[in-house]
């Protein structure tokens, strides 16, 4: 069974290969354009689309019907795979929820710039992780003080 981030990364580059390849964000055109939010805006839609389509595929699993293994410890085994499943469908979730908040963002024309200093976060960053919400320096600095909080 794959890693949940891995799984994440799967289904984050099936939903770019499912855009039109006509089009990919520049560093040579104007930041936030009309062009690249809709890029983005295409691109968290097939994301949010394939995050669905993956948990409907658990659903129908679980709705099949119940773990029959015979050997106890097929059984456990089995459950942890379950647990692991389910653990990676909620951590998707929670992705969907940052994914319509980045969607929000783009309605507002605040999509691709942080959100801590106001400095446009970078088209190779946003393409990585289109729900960015900080710039690298500023998730680091974030990052730190969060470790740091937490050793206190």
């Amino acid at each position: 069974m794959a890693t949940a981030a891995s799984e994440d990364i799967d289904i984050l580059e099936k939903a770019k290969k499912s855009l039109p390849a006509d089009y990919i964000p520049k560093d040579d055109e104007p930041y936030m354009n009309k062009r690249q939010q809709n890029y983005f805006r295409m691109l968290l839609l097939e994301w949010k689309k394939s995050i669905h389509t993956a948990a409907n595929v658990t659903l129908q699993s679980l709705q099949d019907g119940p773990i029959r293994e015979p050997d106890l410890n097929d059984r456990a085994s089995s459950e942890t795979d379950w647990g692991i499943e389910l653990r990676t469908r909620d951590r998707q979730r929670k992705l969907v929820s940052k994914i319509d908040s980045a969607l929000r963002r783009i309605d507002a024309d605040e999509y691709g710039y942080c959100e801590a200093t106001g400095d446009p976060i970078g088209l190779k960053r946003l393409i990585a992780r289109p729900v960015a919400t900080m710039t690298v320096e500023a998730q680091e600095a974030h990052e730190r003080r969060e470790k740091i909080s937490r050793d206190d």
